[in-house]
C-alpha cells in the first residue's frame, strides 16, 4: 500500500484516536497510509468473533486480545516507521485529564457509547483542543468539527436517547411481548449479578392495579419465605444453584402470579415451567453450530442448560470482581438474558427469539454497515487535515445519508453552527433549570440519575449555594455516602434552590437550579422523575403556591419549543453510535 506524501500538512502532529472499533480500525488504517506518524489509540474492548467481519485489522487469533494493540500492531505493517502509543484503558479514567489531552494536536473519536462521547467533548472543551466527533447507524453517519468558542461542541444539540420504560406490573405480572420479557432477563441479572436497584424487582407485583380486591389479597397472603426476602439474599443463600433458581422463577413465581386469578380473567394464563419433564435439558452442547444457533431461538432444554452454564460463569465472576454491568458483548451475560426471557417467553406463550434478536433488542441496536464506517473514516481524515492546515472556514459537518439527494451525492457537507449560549456544556457560565420534587428525589438519585446519567458527570462534588457551602455530594469516596437516602428537600434543597456542581476529573462546573414540580407526570404508562432545560430560569416575584408546577411547565414548554433547521433534524435523526458490529440507534 502506498503513502500518501504530497498533502500539505503537518505530518507529525499527534493525534489522539479514541476507539479501535469499526470506525477506529479504518480511522487507523488511514491515518498511517496519510503519512500521520505519531499517533495514540486508546479502546478498552477486546476482540470478539464477531467483530471480525468488519474490523478488518482483526484475524480469528486475536480473539480475546486487545483491539487497541492489535490495531497498532497491524497498521504499522503498513508502515513500520510510524509511531504509536496504545492504550488498553478506559478514557474516562482520571489519568487522562485535561493536561494529558493538551498535548494533542487535534482528538478524532470512534467511541461507542454516549458516556465516552460526552466526557471527551468536555475534556477537549478543558483543554482547548480541536476535536472531531464521528459516528454510522447502518448506511447513515456523520462527522463533525468540534472547536471551543468556534463551533458547537457535541452536547450542544444533543439528542438525548429515549429509553422506552415499561411498568413495573407489566414486565413483573403480565408481560405480552418479548420486549417484556428480555426487559425482566435484563432487570433479573442485575438483581442477581449487578447493584441492585428497587424499581427492576422481578418478583410478582401484588401492588398491580388490575390484582386489587379478593385475588390480590390472596396472593399477599400466600406470600411465603422466598418472595419476602430480596432477590440477592435468596439466591446467595442457595449458593447460586442454577435449579433452585429456575424452579423459583419459572415455577414457584408463576404458580404465585396464577393466584391473582382477577389479572387471566381475560388473558391467557402462565404455565409454570416443569424441570422434571424437560429430560435431558442438561446435554446440549453451545459448540461447534455456534454461528447458526445465534441465528434460530432455542429450544426450551437449550434455553435450560444456557441459562444454567451462564448462571455458574456469572457467579463464579460476581463473586471474585463484585457487581457485574450487564453488557450486550459479554457472552455469558447476553446468553444469560436469552436464555432467560425465551424460557419466560415460552411460560406466557409468547413468540421466542434468535439470540442475535435479542441481542439487538436488549441493546436497541441495529447492525452496522462496513462500508459506511469505511467512508465515514476517511471524512474524519479530510477534517482532521483541514484543522491541521487551521484552514476553519473549510470545516463543515460531512452527512452521509442512506440514499443520494436529487444531485446524486450521498455525503453532504453542511455549515457547522456557532456554540449555542445556552449549552450547559461549552457555555460560558453553564447553567440548567432541573425540574423534580424535592420530596421524593433522593441526593444518591441526583447524583446517579441527573448529574453522572443525563448531564454526562464523573465524579461531582455538589454545593448547595445558601451562604453556608453545604455539601451534599463529594467524589471523595464514602465522604457523603450518608446523605444518598435523604431527600433533597431534608437539605433545603426547594424550588429556586441553586446548585454548584463540580467535576474535578472534566475541569467542569455547571449552575443547577431546582424547580419544585409535584406533578411532572401523571401518566402511570411513562412516569417522569425529572426533567432538563438548557438554562436557568429567571427568578419569579412571589407567586401562589401552585406557581412551581406552572413555572416548571413554561420552562419545559419553552425549553421543548426551539425549531431546527433541516440540517439540525437530519443530525438528530441520525443518532450516531458506532458500535462495533452493532450500532445503538
Amino acid at each position: 500500500m502506498a503513502l500518501y506524501t504530497d498533502i500539505n500538512f503537518n505530518k507529525s502532529a499527534k493525534i489522539f484516536v479514541v476507539g479501535a472499533g469499526g470506525i477506529g480500525c479504518e480511522l487507523l488504517k488511514n491515518l498511517v497510509l496519510t503519512g500521520f506518524t505519531n499517533l495514540h489509540v486508546i479502546d478498552l474492548d477486546t476482540i470478539d468473533v464477531s467483530n471480525l467481519n468488519r474490523q478488518f485489522l482483526f484475524q480469528r487469533i486475536h480473539v480475546g486480545q486487545s483491539k487497541s494493540m492489535c490495531a497498532t500492531n497491524t497498521v504499522k505493517l503498513f508502515n513500520p516507521d510510524v509511531n504509536i502509543t496504545t492504550y488498553h484503558e478506559s478514557v474516562i479514567s482520571p489519568k487522562f485529564n485535561a493536561e494529558f489531552f493538551k498535548q494533542f494536536a487535534v482528538v478524532m473519536n470512534a467511541l461507542d457509547n454516549l458516556a465516552a462521547r460526552t466526557h471527551v467533548n468536555r475534556m477537549c472543551l478543558a483543554a482547548n483542543v480541536p476535536l472531531v466527533e464521528s459516528g454510522t447507524g447502518g448506511y447513515q453517519g456523520q462527522v463533525q468539527v468540534i472547536k471551543k468558542g468556534r463551533y458547537e461542541c457535541y452536547e450542544c444539540n444533543q439528542k438525548k436517547s429515549g429509553v422506552k420504560s415499561y411498568p413495573g406490573c407489566t414486565i413483573r405480572n403480565t408481560p405480552s411481548e418479548p420486549i417484556h420479557c428480555i426487559v425482566w432477563g435484563k432487570h433479573l441479572f442485575n438483581q442477581l449479578f449487578g447493584e441492585p436497584d428497587p424499581d427492576q424487582d422481578v418478583s410478582p407485583d401484588t401492588a398491580d392495579p388490575e390484582a386489587v380486591a379478593d385475588a390480590g389479597a390472596v396472593a399477599a397472603a400466600s406470600e411465603t419465605e422466598t418472595t419476602r426476602k430480596s432477590t440477592r439474599q435468596w439466591v446467595e443463600d442457595n449458593e447460586y444453584n442454577p435449579d433452585k433458581i429456575l424452579h423459583k422463577m419459572f415455577h414457584d413465581d408463576i404458580k404465585y402470579l396464577l393466584t391473582m386469578d382477577k389479572l387471566w380473567k381475560s388473558r391467557k394464563p402462565p404455565v409454570p415451567l416443569n424441570l422434571s419433564e424437560l429430560q435431558g435439558a442438561g446435554e446440549g452442547s453451545s459448540n461447534g453450530t455456534y454461528a447458526l444457533k445465534d441465528q434460530r431461538p432455542w429450544s426450551i432444554q437449550e434455553c435450560v442448560h444456557v441459562f444454567r452454564e451462564s448462571v455458574r460463569s456469572l457467579s463464579n465472576e460476581y463473586k471474585s470482581s463484585g457487581y457485574l454491568t450487564w453488557d450486550k458483548d459479554d457472552k455469558p451475560a447476553m446468553d444469560f438474558v436469552t436464555a432467560t426471557a425465551n424460557i419466560r417467553a415460552s411460560i406466557f406463550s409468547i413468540e421466542q427469539k434468535s439470540r442475535f434478536d435479542v441481542k439487538s433488542m436488549a441493546g436497541n441496536i441495529i447492525p452496522a454497515i462496513a462500508t459506511t464506517n469505511a467512508i465515514i473514516a476517511g471524512q474524519i481524515v479530510l477534517e482532521g487535515m483541514k484543522i491541521l492546515r487551521e484552514d476553519w472556514a473549510k470545516c463543515t459537518m460531512s452527512i452521509l445519508q442512506r440514499r443520494p439527494t436529487n444531485r446524486r451525492k450521498l455525503i453532504v457537507p453542511s455549515p457547522l453552527e456557532k456554540p449555542r449560549e445556552s449549552c450547559y456544556a461549552c457555555a460560558e457560565k453553564p447553567e440548567v433549570t432541573v425540574s423534580l420534587n424535592t420530596e421524593t428525589m433522593t441526593v444518591g438519585g441526583f447524583e446517579e440519575k441527573v448529574l453522572k446519567k443525563h448531564l454526562g458527570m464523573v465524579a461531582p462534588d455538589v454545593e448547595i449555594e445558601d451562604g453556608k457551602g453545604t455539601i451534599i455530594i463529594s467524589s471523595e469516596e464514602g465522604e457523603t455516602t450518608e446523605n444518598n437516602e435523604k431527600t433533597l428537600s431534608h437539605f433545603g434543597v426547594t424550588n429556586h434552590t441553586r446548585l454548584k456542581c463540580d467535576d474535578f476529573l472534566q475541569e467542569y462546573e455547571l449552575v443547577v437550579t431546582i424547580l419544585h414540580n409535584t406533578v411532572l407526570s401523571e401518566s402511570r404508562e411513562n412516569p417522569v422523575e425529572f426533567t432538563v432545560s438548557g438554562s436557568a430560569a429567571p427568578a419569579p416575584a412571589p407567586l401562589p403556591a401552585a406557581s412551581a408546577v406552572e413555572t416548571a411547565k413554561s420552562v419545559n414548554e419553552v425549553s421543548g419549543s426551539n425549531s431546527l433547521t433541516p440540517r439540525k433534524r437530519n443530525r438528530e435523526e441520525i443518532e450516531i453510535e458506532d458500535n462495533d458490529d452493532l450500532v445503538v440507534l
